[in-house]
């Protein structure tokens, strides 16, 4: 099995604004293991969330090449690459991105019911799951029904029970107190154990402190900043 899950070759992402060209980051070049737990750290409006769109395929580079197991992600069609977004990766949106006319239940099936997956076992799947990020309780509520940070624990629930090779979570601590930040952090590290590659973006210190290393995005550079070489 290749080690190696996901690679940037000399990455840059630039937009056009009205005072001139962006330049979000330049000549990133990384390699993500499998079981790699990495924090993506930097002030607000870095490109953080860019940068995790770009390795969920979600936007393409202005220059380099994204590989997911060696293959170029930049050749594939649309329809290839939303196959592997239900397959290979999951994402945790910093907004959440609950379907307001779903339950919670509903909306943490639903990955598992897109691709096809039998109902028993995506209903055990989705109870197992909520149960872990401890929001069970809240099942048969709608969104608009949870308060943020319990939002932010379906959203989280909803892209773990997938059992991706990738996890890409954006800020997903951001709305929850100490505890949960504690225990939704010891589940990606059940995960790395699990040998899924996890890399969350993150303003909580003490959360990037303890993943094998940090990258830290600061004047259009990403660079390691911790963790073994």
């Amino acid at each position: 099995m290749n080690k190696i899950l996901l690679e940037t070759i000399n990455l840059k992402k630039s937009f056009e604004h009205k005072n001139g060209i962006v330049e979000l980051f330049n000549n990133v070049n990384l390699k993500v293991r499998r079981g790699d737990l990495i924090a993506l750290t930097g002030p607000s409006g870095s490109g953080k969330s860019s940068f995790l769109h770009l390795l969920a395929l979600l936007d393409e580079p202005t220059k380099g090449k994204i590989l997911l197991e060696d293959k170029d992600t930049k050749i594939l069609k649309d329809e290839k690459k939303d196959q592997i977004r239900r397959e290979r990766i999951s994402i945790i949106f910093q907004d959440n991105n609950l379907l307001s006319d779903f339950t919670a239940f509903e909306n943490v099936m639903m990955p598992l019911i897109i691709r096809g997956e039998k109902n028993v076992s995506a209903t055990k799947k989705a109870n197992k799951i909520l149960k872990e990020v401890k929001i069970f309780n809240r099942i048969n509520h709608f969104p608009n029904e949870m308060s943020g940070g319990e939002q932010q624990r379906v959203a989280i629930a909803r892209a773990l029970v997938a059992e991706t090779d990738l996890i890409l979570a954006d800020e997903p601590t951001g709305n929850l107190d100490y505890k949960t930040s504690e225990d939704i952090f010891s589940y990606f590290l059940k995960l790395k154990k699990l040998n899924k590659a996890v890399i969350f973006a993150t303003h909580n210190r003490e959360l990037a402190n303890k993943a094998d290393y940090k990258l830290s995005i600061s004047r259009g550079n990403i660079k390691r900043t911790n963790g073994p070489s």
